[in-house]
This record gives C-alpha cells, structure tokens and sequence, in this order.
C-alpha cells in the first residue's frame, strides 16, 4: 500500500520551504517574458544617459545655470540608489510583479511631469519620482529572469538583459543629441510614456510570481505588514550620501567644502550603523532589508567586487570619450554620440555569443578573457592624441565593447551560484547596487583626475614658456606674422600657444586615466581565481 506523504515520519516529510524552492516555469515562453520585463529597465537604462547631452538645453529652456541643471543628474541617481538595494526587502510586503508594475506607473507619470515641468525644482522633484521607479526596474528583471529560466540557460537570459543595462548607455548620448538638436528637450522624457503603457500591459497579462515569492508575501502578510523604517532610513542616508558625494565631489572641490565633508561623515556613520542594524535584525529573526549573508558566500562577494570595477571602466570610459573630442577636438553632442554607438552595436552582436559561451565554457573563463581584452583596448586607447580619426576613436570603443560583452553575462551568472531561490531578489538588487555605485565611482573619479592631471601637466609645460626658452621665442615670432603686427599680434601669439599647451594639457590627463583604469582593470584578474569552481554540469531539476 502506497504511503502518503502525512504517512511519514515527520523528519521526512517534505517542509514548505523546500516545496517552495522546487523549480518553476512560467506558463507562456520564457523569451516572451524575458522580452516583455527587458523593455521597460531597457527604457530607464537609456534614459539615464539620455539626459546627460540635453542639459545645456534644459538650463537655458528654464532660465538656469549649468551648474544648477546637474541636479537634474543628480537627484535621480540618489533616488536610484537608494531604491535599488531596497526592492527585494519591498518585494516581500507587496510581490515581485506588483512592485514591478508600481514601479513602471511610476517611471512612466514622472516622466511625463518632467517633460510638463515649468522650473527647475519641479523638475528636480520629478526626477526623484523617476529615479525611485527606475531603481526597482533593473533588479526586478534580473531576479524574473533568474526565476523564469533554469540554470543551465541563464546565460543566454542575462545576455538579453545585458542589452539593456550595458548596449542603453552606449547608444542614449546619441540618441539625446539628436532629439535635442531636431526637436525639444522635453521629447527626452515624453517619449517614455508610451513605453510605460506598454509594458504595463504586457507585464500585466505575461509576468507571474513564482509561488515562492506568493508564499513569502503571505508569510510577511500574515502578522501585518511591519516596514523597517529605521534600516530605510539608514540605507537612504549611507547610499543618498554617497551618490551626492561622487556627483557633486569634484564641483565643490571635495573635503574643502564643509558640505562634502557633511555628508562624508553621514556616509561613513549610516553606513557602520546600518551593517549592526541589519545584522541585528538577522539575528532576531526579522527580514533585513539587506541581506548581508550573501557576502559569506566567496562567489557572490567576488562577482559583486567585479561587477563594481566593471561599472567602474564602462561609465568612466563613456563619459570620458564623448567629453573628450567635443571640448579638445570640437565634436557636436550628436558627432560625440555617434563615436559610442557602434560599439553598442558590437555588444549587441556579442552578447547572444557570450550567452552561448557561459552554458558550455567555465564562466571564469570568460571574465578572464573579458578583463585581458578591457585591458588591452585601454592600452591601445593610450596611443590616441589630439589627431586622431573618427574611425580610429570608434576602432577603440569597438575593441572595448568587445571585451565588456564577455563580463557582464559571467559575472551576473556567478552571482547566483550557490544562492537560494529566495534570495535571487537580493542578489539582483546588489549586483546592480554594485554597477551603479561603481558607475557613479567611476565617472567622480575621472572628473576629479581629469581637473588634477590637468593642473599638474599645465605646470610642468608652462615652464617652458619663458622669453629665455628660444624655441618659445622662435614660435612667438613665427606666429605673430598670422595675426599682424604690433605688441597686439605678440600677445595673440602667445595666447594661442597657450590654448593649443591647455589642450595638449588636457589630453595627457585623459591619457593618464586611461592608463589608471587599465592597471585597475588588469589587477582584477587574480580575484578571478579565487571565485569558485562553479558546477560544470546543472540539473534544471536540482535548483540553485
């Protein structure tokens, strides 16, 4: 006679966690939903970086400064951080699709106020409602795909998702210049709205919840829905603080401005008090809002220090190059653009590769061939100077794309190694915490080196600029006969030697961060052997 399952031992009866973590399938095609929830984090990807070639214009179409329109950066990259770490703890009160589908209506309304904005501030305050909608979107797909595809074919899933988060930044500066230069400024934001509506619809009738995430909202549910405002508030503040530090560190001269040094120490202390709070709350049983357990596991803690570094190269590089040749070598915003783009074409063209690659060749790998090739094209990026070709200059971004795309698909399919199913919400929201972080680091890093080299190699060359320098003297007087005669044509002689020193100046400073992120790039290498051997052989049927 067959025994049931209430029959048995009460050891060997199957708990509801583990029914819980059984496999799942969707019930439509798993590319159908991958397509549906990549749309809208392809949207806010863009967008991000969209805005970026449109802020001369949105200053003077509100009557602005061009410092006072970085706030339109700014707020939404605060709002975006903080959201970001913060959706899988969300997720557990409300659902993965609700909060998904929250977070879009969001996205979508606050885009549409900002293109209706009439001032700055409203403005402003409409970007925060964009960045908190934004910042749930990248997560959210990143754990629905992990869901909805077993293991074994999560590669090919995150090479989908990687045309959104890597191929968006690459093609937006071009796509920003173009509307702004043809229509209006506020068409940046407006033309999400549609986008918006759509995926809701989509979403609506294709995403589901997996019954984990059903049971987990049920469980939470059940006593009342109890938020951890205190652990909120102090992840807004450590994370809040520091996105305001790296985006405005540089314009107010870093820790010489009593505001920086502000929210420096607001960083750091959150931040000390955040990790015991969370740890705290681990310990009596409350479900943290960071789930900080995932950094026992070595390939987790691996993956989110190269997802940070890639981050780190990928928007440095992309603001570096468009900045560049349109304040050294009198590119248009819409020209700077069309220097990234083809190399967004080439990661277009690698991804679905690489998504191939990682369920046949060890992911390691391919992380280690990607940070050879990344730190190769910056050492050949080393060789460019203030004569260098369009063709060359999107050669060199091509060369990089091609590295990047063998990164970004391995390190995500690291990530979630080893982990339960329960805890793929977390891991998405870290892992994009990690880029975004790495992002914002990354592109501080290059306006600060970028202000500092430049002042060390002006003071090195002006030297030679003295009367008693008979190559400066010869120069003077070969160029003076250009401008006329007189003390006057002396004097534009010199000034104009004087620019062309600035702008050689300049471009030795790029030079140098490129060869900073090379040698960071390259040192990421060891880091890649100590990540676990990972599984060589996944059973769809055996989980996480």
């Amino acid at each position: 006679m067959a025994t049931t399952v209430l029959e048995l031992p009460e050891a060997q009866r199957p708990s509801a966690s583990t029914e819980a973590e059984r496999p799942w399938r969707p019930r439509i095609n798993p590319w159908i939903v991958a397509m549906t929830v990549t749309l809208a984090t392809f949207m806010e990807v863009l967008d991000s970086s969209i805005a970026n070639v449109s802020l001369p214009h949105i200053a003077g179409g509100l009557g602005a400064t061009q410092d006072e329109a970085t706030w339109v950066l700014t707020a939404y990259l605060v709002a975006n951080a903080i959201v970001l770490p913060a959706g899988a703890y969300m997720t557990t009160f409300i659902g993965r699709k609700k909060f998904y589908m929250i977070c879009v209506a969001l996205f979508g309304l606050s885009s549409a106020l900002c293109g209706l904005a009439p001032t700055l501030p409203l403005l402003v305050f409409c970007r925060v409602l964009q960045g908190i909608g934004g910042g749930g979107l990248a997560p959210s797909e990143q754990a629905i795909l992990a869901d909805t595809f077993p293991p074994a074919k999560r590669g090919q899933a995150f090479a989908m998702y990687g045309l959104a988060v890597v191929v968006a930044p690459a093609i937006g500066p071009t796509l920003g210049g173009y509307i702004t230069d043809h229509f209006d400024w506020r068409w940046i934001f407006f033309l999400n709205v549609p986008i918006c509506l759509l995926s809701l619809f989509l979403t609506s009738r294709i995403v589901e919840d997996p019954p984990y995430v059903k049971k987990q909202v049920a469980e939470t549910q059940k006593g009342g829905i109890k938020l951890d405002f205190l652990g909120f508030g102090l992840l807004a503040t450590t994370f809040g603080s520091l996105e305001f530090l790296m985006d405005k560190g540089q314009e107010d001269d870093w820790f010489s401005s009593h505001l920086m040094v502000f929210f420096a120490v607001a960083c750091v202390v959150a931040f000390v008090f955040m990790i015991w709070w969370e740890l705290r709350q681990l310990r009596t049983g409350h479900r943290p809002i960071l789930n900080l357990t995932l950094f026992y596991k070595r390939n987790f803690a691996i993956s989110f220090i190269l997802m940070f570094v890639l981050g780190f190269a990928l928007y440095a590089t992309t603001v570096l190059i468009p900045q560049m040749v349109q304040t050294l070598m009198g590119y248009t915003a819409e020209l700077a653009g069309l220097v990234l783009s083809p190399a967004g074409l080439v990661m277009m063209a690698m991804m679905p590769v690489v998504g191939f690659l990682v369920g046949r060749v060890d992911p390691r790998k391919l992380i280690a061939y990607g940070f050879i090739m990344l730190t190769a094209a910056l050492i050949v990026m080393h060789t460019m100077n203030l004569g260098v070709s369009y063709s060359y200059l999107v050669y060199l971004r091509c060369f990089q794309a091609s590295g990047l795309a063998f990164l970004f698909i391995p390190i995500n399919t690291i990530s979630y190694i080893g982990v339960k199913q329960s805890e793929n919400n977390d891991v998405s929201g870290l892992t994009n915490l990690a880029r975004n972080i790495g992002g914002s680091c990354g592109t501080a890093f290059m306006a600060t080196m970028l202000t500092r080299r430049t002042a060390a190699h002006e003071t090195n060359m002006v030297r030679n600029l003295t009367m008693a320098n008979p190559a400066f003297v010869n120069q003077v007087e070969a160029l003076k006969h250009a401008f006329g005669t007189g003390q006057q044509a002396i004097h534009t002689a010199e000034a104009f030697i004087y620019n062309q020193l600035h702008r050689q100046a300049a471009m030795l400073a790029y030079l140098d961060i490129i060869q900073y992120l090379a040698v960071f790039c390259a040192c990421m290498l060891p880091l890649v052997f100590l990540i676990p051997r990972p599984p060589k052989h996944i059973d769809p049927s055996a989980g996480h």
